[in-house]
């Protein structure tokens, strides 16, 4: 399949490490944590961890460990539609195609719930066609943004004539949580809220433009436990293990491996500073820059990270050939892969 057009949104409200660092050590819930919990937080936050700010668009983010469960998933419930909406907006506007072009609207988030899933809200929202198609694919993580490409290109295949649009929207401050389990600490340390939208066409060998294809995957079950959303008096609790940066190099590895071209650029979701650290490090210190940068100036924003990275990459290159292998990975623990080429 080939892209039309890709764009970013994330909220307006703009948080360094530090400035999360004054809201955190003010609020009761920290005073409620031990001591060593305390001295955890305040080396993330204060310290170099590829991070300089995050967005958040949950309001009163000082208020957000005092919240229950249902207040939580509302605040999902009304801004993930919205920030999906923005992004999507603008992917449009890049592609030149209207609300009534689009054919099949696939998104993909794992921050919260909704029955009907956000595609719908979307395409309200949009005026999109009543007999569009929609998807919408929940609870594969931060790694979710690839598996809903495959699942475009699969329709692109099938129906070549095919306008898709892909949405990869997380609401990471609806789903925070607090207390003194290391990786919940380290997760709230790390992850921001954003949305990444993409336009593709089915395509025969011979179109130019950028060709998203070779997608694979790598499913690691007896890893499931080292990062996963847990349920905690009905909040979403992320379990987070110290061993993910080197386990996600390792299945990050594999793939590679598999697609045996050591000349490609690579584009990886940016999980945090020791994933890239630990994925440059197997793969031979590749340049990793777009993925650098997303990290640090959005943090870990779950499933939209690869993409903002490869809209990072797209955009140093406007005219140029290039062919780069692209990587997300998160809970399953499933890693994925696929290729972006410009002949």
């Amino acid at each position: 399949m080939i892209l039309q057009g890709i764009a970013s949104s994330v909220p307006s409200a703009s948080f360094s490490q530090s400035d999360c660092w004054e809201i955190l050590r003010n609020s009761s819930s920290f005073l409620a944590l031990k001591g060593r919990s305390q001295r955890l937080l305040e080396k993330v936050l204060n310290g170099e961890n590829g991070i300089e700010k995050r967005h958040f668009a949950m309001p009163e983010v000082e208020r957000l460990f005092d919240l229950d469960a249902e207040t939580l998933n509302r605040g999902f419930e009304r801004e993930a539609p919205k920030l999906g909406k923005n992004a999507l907006e603008k992917a449009m506007n890049d592609a030149g195609v209207a609300p009534g072009e689009i054919d099949a609207l696939l998104t993909c988030t794992c921050t919260g719930y909704l029955c009907p899933g956000i595609s719908s809200y979307v395409a309200e929202q949009m005026g999109m066609r009543s007999d569009i198609f929609l998807s919408d694919m929940v609870g594969l993580g931060c790694g979710a943004a690839v598996p809903m490409l495959r699942q475009a290109d699969a329709l692109a295949r099938a129906n070549p004539s095919m306008t898709i649009a892909c949405v990869a929207v997380e609401i990471c401050s609806a789903a925070f949580y607090l207390d003194d389990d290391p990786g919940v600490l380290i997760s709230l340390c790390l992850f921001g809220d954003g949305a990444s939208a993409t336009i593709w066409k089915g395509g025969d060998a011979d179109a130019s433009g950028v060709r998203c294809s070779h997608f694979d995957t790598l499913h690691l079950p007896e890893y499931r436990n080292l990062l996963r959303f847990e349920n905690s008096g009905g909040k979403l609790k992320n379990r987070l293990d110290r061993a993910v940066p080197e386990k996600a190099s390792i299945a990050v590895k594999t793939l590679f491996d598999r697609h045996g071209d050591p000349e490609v650029d690579i584009v990886s979701h940016a999980g945090g500073r020791d994933v890239l650290e630990e994925i440059s490090k197997i793969l031979g210190a590749p340049d990793l820059s777009p993925s650098r940068e997303v990290l640090r100036q959005y943090g870990n924003m779950s499933s939209p990270s690869v993409l903002f990275a490869f809209e990072d990459y797209l955009r140093a290159r406007p005219d140029e050939p290039f062919h780069a292998w692209a990587t997300s990975f998160g809970a399953g623990f499933a890693c994925h892969s696929c290729r972006f080429d410009r002949e």
